[in-house]
């Protein structure tokens, strides 16, 4: 009976407070609702806060509390991590209070709110260049700024993410077996990243897709094709002389050689 009194009160008090909630939304008390606005924000009641603050603000907009009601609105969105609206009243901010204490802090918690919004290596990173883009920015406007090393730290991080972006793209080509496209695409990843940690398999993968690609070629094009392969092979080999992957790049040497009828007993003379 004891347990069933207490919910009942609970709930009663939740009711309660739900009513009391819903009049003040109707209510045309703007005062009310501002010094409410302050009560649910410093209580953790995020969501109330910003109900009120789309009522009130441009009532306000004008006024000396324009800027402190600003303020809070980001950082209400910022605390229910709606970073995309977050982000939004942060850039507002900072552009419509130029001279303000949070300022800087808005730039920094603006590029915040893109690097949370930054997906899995393997989605669209249009939001982890905007990232890297924004905590950019903010260091060159605030080169002195105690953050500073928190934003080279997050940007290495972005950066890694769009390195593995390049290669599972790359190597989606590769393993879809479409060879010609794959070999583009390593070569394009190589390219924009070539300090990559995936460099030795990137490169592997590109010498294997020639190669593949050349095997399946029409006759008048496989001299040309295995060629680029050789070519390719030289660059690998020049590299990576003790590659994890000589088994197979030995393979692909030999039956390469074997097209092109070149004689092999120099290079085998070298690799042994």
């Amino acid at each position: 009976m004891r347990i069933r009194s207490i919910i009942f009160i609970f709930l009663a008090v939740v009711t309660a407070s739900c009513g009391e909630y819903d009049k003040l939304l109707k209510s045309s008390d703007y005062e009310l609702k501002k010094q409410k606005v302050y009560d649910y924000f410093d209580d953790g009641k995020y969501t109330r806060s910003i109900e009120l603050l789309s009522q009130i603000l441009p009532r306000y907009r004008a006024t000396d509390e324009a800027e402190q009601l600003s303020w809070i609105n980001a950082q209400a969105n910022f605390r229910i991590h709606d970073y995309m609206m977050a982000g939004t009243y942060y850039r507002n901010f900072a552009d419509t209070y130029p001279g303000s204490n949070n300022t800087e802090e808005a730039y920094y918690l603006a590029a915040l709110c893109e690097y949370y919004m930054s997906p899995k290596p393997e989605l669209d990173q249009a939001n982890t260049r905007k990232a890297i883009e924004s905590f950019t920015i903010f260091m060159q406007r605030y080169p002195a700024s105690s953050r500073t090393e928190d934003c080279k730290a997050k940007i290495l991080e972005l950066q890694e993410k769009l390195v593995e972006k390049s290669y599972l793209s790359a190597r989606l080509y590769y393993d879809l077996k479409q060879y010609r496209a794959a070999t583009v695409s390593l070569a394009n990843s190589l390219k924009e990243y070539p300090d990559t940690r995936y460099r030795e398999e990137l490169m592997y993968l590109k010498l294997d897709a020639l190669f593949l690609y050349a095997a399946r070629s029409v006759p008048s094009k496989q001299v040309e094709r295995y060629q680029t392969t050789l070519d390719e092979y030289y660059s690998f080999i020049e590299e990576f002389p003790q590659s994890r992957y000589s088994r197979d790049v030995k393979r692909i040497f030999q039956s390469t050689a074997k097209f092109l009828n070149v004689d092999t007993s120099e290079q085998q003379t070298e690799t042994n």
